[in-house]
């Protein structure tokens, strides 16, 4: 019993003595902003194989109004689909965090472009949230994206 009473007290003081995940260092933070600039370009591009290189290989992707996007083909064919190029685009980051090669940007976006045939260009703002994971060679690659818009709920006809 003494035995047992030992080894349950002494667990929480060996898990405390285990070394704290590492904060994101200066570059970390760079390289997640780097993930920005890549997607902005890229979607400006209309390179759907660009957009998806920026994640992993069983990333999902979580767009507002219509199903996950689950792995990066599935990503890459519905970009793909997508078609077309707005004529604006930005992302900004408004919160960067994280701990041991895993991270999350948190940030705005605002897209300008024609949503409908011969329609007028419109501009769109919403937010998002990217989870991130250090890879193996240290780039930085997205895991899990979800975004959504600022416009509120159509009202019920």
């Amino acid at each position: 019993m003494r035995r047992l009473a030992t080894a349950v007290l002494a667990v929480p003081f060996l898990a405390a003595c285990q070394p704290a995940a590492a904060p994101l260092s200066d570059e970390d933070v760079a390289a997640l902003r780097d993930l920005g600039t890549a997607y902005t370009e890229a979607v400006l591009a209309g390179d759907a194989d660009a957009v998806a290189a920026l994640y992993t290989e069983n990333a999902i992707e979580m767009p507002p109004d219509m199903p996950s996007r689950e792995g990066r083909a599935a990503i890459r064919a519905a970009y793909a689909a997508e078609g077309g190029v707005p004529q604006a685009f930005t992302v900004t980051s408004v919160e960067i965090d994280g701990l041991g090669g895993l991270a999350f940007d948190r940030g705005t976006w605002s897209w300008t472009g024609v949503v409908a045939a011969e329609g007028e260009p419109v501009t769109l703002t919403g937010k998002y949230l990217m989870v991130v994971r250090q890879q193996q060679d240290g780039s930085w690659l997205w895991t899990t994206g979800i975004w959504n818009s600022d416009a509120p709920m159509p009202e019920p006809q």
